[in-house]
């Protein structure tokens, strides 16, 4: 055989085994290199599709993913803010004082904190507001009578509660690609805190309802999709260390028959046709199992039990959880709370407090305000430049500015009294305190000319 024959052969054995490969690799796939590319989603059991039931059930039944959407709102939700005529106002105005009484009536804050609550659960939620117009919630509405009064209950909604059941596809239309009508069942989503017996259904005009997400649209996410892959890791993992112990503490015996063992005379000792014998045994170890402290009595079988060897599950626990914590932008520590003693340090609260304020002021006081415009423009409230006053999260606590106060006077001191690093104002300015007057700065020195004065008289 000439040297290029051999080439020839060669070449077409390789591709003998080429399709002897692919062949076996549609019979077992995954096995052989032609199919390098795997599905993790299937071979880990993690759903390729999530809708709101997804995120509403993992809410509801893992505890990791309650404590990221609950304590997330917690922080930024720690107070109610006020809402004001203007920014730089000293005190309470009359129409503050009656807004302020309004929304207590109505508990208009703690309700946005929940429709906030439910728009981190799904990709959206929302904000729908019952007004003394005398028309139904499918109508637009044009001005409400009443002032305040006109407001007259605050409804959040989760996402599988409101949908837009009709768009605006006019491309002349300035709401072109906006909602035209929302229809509101409450039914849909079956919670503790909704009374199903009777459960409101009905059409909702867009005048109505506020959109409560990132954007102000339906088009939003969740914020437990990142992190939804590490949720299922974390119930496996402790799903099968809760099985696994049970298995290992009331394992079932597996019984191993003797070669020579007689089994048409075990069925006559114990009663049973030889077709019953299986049954009878079953029966007879689920005797033995109900208590501890039974015997379990065989001819001619070796009872033997499985164990179970687990690993520390701690280890793969503590993956998922920081992987899913990094999702969410939380400090492990404030997520789950201290395990070994440990709080969560400075630096954590100090990060944990500036994403929690991001959060506020790029997305909650966004939706406050666009709900704050609709009320003007229906005429609940009258038409002003608003101002929503909110403590600020990363604010230091009177712990912290009263160390700070101290460092500053033990600064001067160890200056000495030729240099003032920083005068008495300054201080008093770290704790919030006002500076004094000139008769509280010298009220001591004013008392004791007014004592000698009296003296001599």
């Amino acid at each position: 055989m000439t040297e290029k024959d051999t080439a020839v052969a060669n070449a077409l054995a390789i591709q003998m085994l080429a399709n002897a490969v692919r062949r076996l690799d549609t019979l077992f796939p995954g096995y052989f290199p032609e199919q390098a590319k795997h599905d993790h989603y299937k071979d880990f059991g993690y759903p390729k599709a999530l809708v709101f039931q997804n995120f509403y059930d993992m809410y509801r039944r893992n505890g990791v993913a309650n404590a990221g959407v609950d304590k997330t709102v917690g922080k930024v939700w720690q107070d109610f803010p006020f809402l004001l005529e203007r920014e730089d106002s000293d005190g309470e105005t009359p129409l503050e004082r009656d807004i302020r009484e309004r929304f207590n009536d109505l508990r208009i804050w703690q309700r946005l904190r929940e429709a906030d609550k439910r728009s981190m659960v799904g990709a959206y939620s929302g904000v729908i507001l019952r007004r003394a117009d005398n028309k139904r919630f499918n109508e637009p509405v044009d001005r409400v009578p009443g002032g305040l009064k006109g407001l007259v209950e605050i409804i959040p909604a989760w996402e599988g509660q409101l949908k837009v059941s009709e768009w605006d596809t006019n491309e002349t239309s300035e709401n072109y690609g906006q909602p035209l009508m929302f229809q509101f069942i409450e039914a849909e989503v079956q919670d503790n805190t909704t009374g199903q017996q009777n459960a409101r259904s009905f059409d909702l005009h867009p005048d109505r309802v506020i959109v409560w997400s990132e954007d102000g649209s339906v088009n939003g996410s969740s914020a437990l999709e990142p992190g939804y892959n590490d949720l299922i890791t974390i119930e496996k993992i402790i799903g099968a260390g809760g099985e696994g112990f049970w298995k290992n503490a009331k394992s079932a015996p597996v019984l191993q028959v003797d070669p020579e063992a007689k089994l048409n005379e075990m069925a006559r000792m114990m009663g049973v046709p030889l077709e019953e014998l299986v049954d009878k045994m079953n029966d007879q170890v689920e005797d033995w199992q109900k208590g501890f402290d039974k015997l379990l009595m065989v001819q001619g079988m070796e009872a033997k039990t499985l164990g179970i060897t687990l690993p520390s599950p701690e280890h793969f626990f503590a993956i998922a959880l920081q992987s899913f914590a990094a999702s969410i932008e939380i400090p492990m520590k404030i997520l789950v709370g201290s395990q070994t003693g440990e709080r969560a340090s400075t630096e954590d609260a100090r990060e944990w407090a500036q994403t929690c304020m991001s959060r506020r002021s790029s997305q909650v006081v966004p939706n406050i305000m666009q709900m704050v415009n609709r009320l003007e423009r229906f005429g609940i409230l009258p038409e002003k430049d608003w101002f929503l006053s909110w403590q600020d999260l990363t604010e230091p606590t009177k712990a912290e500015k009263f160390e700070r106060a101290l460092k500053m006077a033990e600064t001067n001191q160890k200056m000495g009294g030729s240099t003032v690093v920083f005068t008495d104002d300054e201080i008093r300015a770290a704790v919030d305190l006002e500076p004094l007057t000139d008769s509280e700065k010298f009220r001591d020195e004013l008392a004791e000319e007014e004592t000698t004065g009296a003296i001599g008289t």
